[in-house]
């Protein structure tokens, strides 16, 4: 996690929401890295988890990243538990619970959705301060990007 964070921090610096994902290889060792790139890129589908999980089918020459484990700051959207359910990862851990737009437990569970024909293991609220912290950070600033995807009481 600390390795996200550091790439969630890279994010800021291209004026983008400090988000950042690793993909880790089944013995351990580091695949992929990715932070949000669009505003950087003006590409809406530049979130760091579907950068990482491209990145990491590259590295692997495969697209199922089948014993690999995802690891991101914040909760992942529809469309990176989307892009986790289709790569196959086995696991899924991050830090800060998005309530607002979450997909892996807080408003949906869409990697764990039994209808799928693949659920990865979840564990969340790993660095959880300091991924939230982060992002509060962020917006507390007044940096451009979407508005807060944080929420509720467990800030």
């Amino acid at each position: 996690m600390r390795r996200a964070l550091a790439e969630a921090g890279l994010a800021v610096r291209g004026g983008d929401v400090p988000v950042g994902a690793v993909v880790l290889s089944p013995d351990g060792t580091t695949l992929a890295v990715g932070h949000n790139e669009r505003e950087a890129t003006g590409d809406p589908t530049a979130h760091a988890e579907v950068l990482a999980l491209r990145r990491a089918a590259a590295e692997l020459g495969e697209w199922r990243l089948t014993g690999c484990t995802l690891v991101v700051t914040l909760e992942p959207c529809t469309m990176c538990a989307g892009a986790i359910v289709q790569s196959r990862v086995d696991r899924v851990v991050y830090g800060a619970r998005d309530d607002k737009a979450g997909a892996a437990g807080s408003l949906w569970d869409l990697v764990r959705d039994r209808r799928l024909n693949h659920r990865p293991e979840v564990v969340q609220g790993v660095l959880e301060d300091e991924a939230s912290e982060l992002l509060k950070r962020f917006f507390r600033e007044g940096h451009r990007g979407s508005p807060e995807p944080l929420g509720g009481s467990d800030f």
